[in-house]
């Protein structure tokens, strides 16, 4: 019979569109109170949250649960219809601040994030263009809001 921290990561990788980019990084949509609960009992020790908090798609305490799960927590809201480069640049820095820190990036469908992770991907991770563009489409193809944001983001922030 599994183990409890086996049968936990069977709950994380149940989470809306996870993707487990490395050791050090799981991606996914919204998860529920009790999918957060696996995402602890797997090892990460912070959540970023790039949805917006629209009681639609979002934990109506989310801070707070991750707060008592142990985990740090930052939200930085990106409006789907709006992404920004500012956006990008608030979530690489997090990233960076947090590169010791087993770390969960989820939105409400791992759209915005895996997008988000794509361009991340190409500044810090090593990944080439093709390796990073695979990335998205792993979850979604993005419309032309999306591709515009990227663009934008690639020759503005990854060409530094």
């Amino acid at each position: 019979m599994p183990d409890a921290l086996s049968l936990d990561a069977v709950g994380v990788t149940d989470i809306k569109n996870f993707v487990r980019i490395d050791e050090r990084v799981g991606t996914a949509g919204q998860p529920t109170e009790a999918q957060m609960r696996d995402v602890a009992a797997d090892g990460y020790a912070a959540v970023v949250n790039l949805g917006m908090l629209d009681p639609r798609y979002c934990l109506p305490d989310e801070a707070g649960v991750v707060a008592s799960l142990g985990m740090s927590y930052r939200h930085i809201p990106v409006k789907f219809d709006a992404p920004a480069v500012e956006d990008f640049e608030r979530f690489a820095a997090t990233m960076d601040e947090w590169a010791g820190k087993k770390t969960f990036v989820h939105c409400a469908a791992n759209y915005r994030v895996s997008a988000f992770m794509t361009l991340y991907g190409e500044l810090r991770l090593g990944w080439t263009r093709a390796r990073a563009d695979e990335h998205t489409r792993r979850v979604w193809m993005p419309d032309e809001t999306w591709r515009a944001f990227m663009a934008r983001c690639r020759s503005e922030v990854l060409s530094r």
